[in-house]
C-alpha cells in the first residue's frame, strides 16, 4: 500500500494560513506601534513615538463606539503586543490548534466589529494596520477572507491532528519483535 503524500490540500491550507495570517498579525502589531509616526524615529523619542501611536490607535478603537474610552485605552495598549505574539506563534507552529483557535476568534471579532461599523455607515478609519485607512466594503471583504482562512486553518489543524503525519508514523514493518526471535 502506498503511503500518503506529506503535502495534501489540508496541510497546504494550514501552511498558507500560518504564513499569511502570522505575517499579517506581526505586521499589524508592528505597524500599530511604529508606523504612524515614523518622523519621530530617532532612538531618544522612540518611547514617545510608540506612546503617541498607541494613543492615536486608542482613538481609532474608540471611534467604533462599542466600548468605553477607558476600555479603548486598554485594548489599544494590549492588542498590538497580542497580535505580534500570536503572529509569531502561528509562524512557529507551536501548539497550532490552540493559537489557530484564538486567531480565528479574534478574526471573527474583527469581522463583526468592522461589518457593524460599515453597515451603520460610520465614516471612520479602520485601525487595522495603524495608518489611517478608511473603512470601506473592501475592508469587510478582506476581513471576511482572513476570517475564512483562519477558520479553515483551524478546522484542518484539528483534522490533521487526528492522523499521524506520513513521515513520522511509518507503517508497521514485518520485523519480528525480540521475544519472537528467541526460540
Amino acid at each position: 500500500m502506498m503511503q500518503s503524500s506529506p503535502l495534501n490540500f489540508r496541510r497546504a491550507v494550514i501552511w498558507i494560513g500560518r504564513l499569511v495570517l502570522g505575517g499579517i498579525f506581526v505586521y499589524a502589531g508592528i505597524s500599530k506601534l511604529i508606523f504612524p509616526n515614523t518622523h519621530l524615529w530617532p532612538m531618544f523619542v522612540l518611547r514617545f513615538s510608540i506612546s503617541v501611536n498607541l494613543s492615536s490607535f486608542a482613538q481609532q478603537v474608540e471611534s467604533y463606539k462599542i466600548i468605553s474610552p477607558e476600555a479603548s485605552q486598554v485594548v489599544a495598549h494590549t492588542l498590538p503586543f497580542v497580535e505580534i505574539t500570536l503572529g509569531l506563534l502561528l509562524l512557529i507552529g507551536w501548539r497550532l490548534r490552540i493559537w489557530a483557535t484564538v486567531v480565528t476568534g479574534i478574526m471573527v471579532g474583527f469581522l463583526a466589529v468592522v461589518t457593524r461599523a460599515y453597515l451603520l455607515h460610520m465614516d471612520i478609519n479602520c485601525g487595522c494596520f495603524g495608518t489611517p485607512e478608511k473603512l470601506t466594503g473592501w475592508t469587510v471583504v478582506r476581513d471576511s477572507a482572513f476570517a475564512a482562512l483562519a477558520l479553515l486553518m483551524t478546522i484542518f489543524a484539528f483534522l490533521e491532528a487526528r492522523n499521524p503525519h506520513p513521515w513520522s508514523a511509518p507503517e508497521k514493518a514485518n520485523i519480528p519483535s525480540p521475544r519472537e526471535s528467541v526460540s
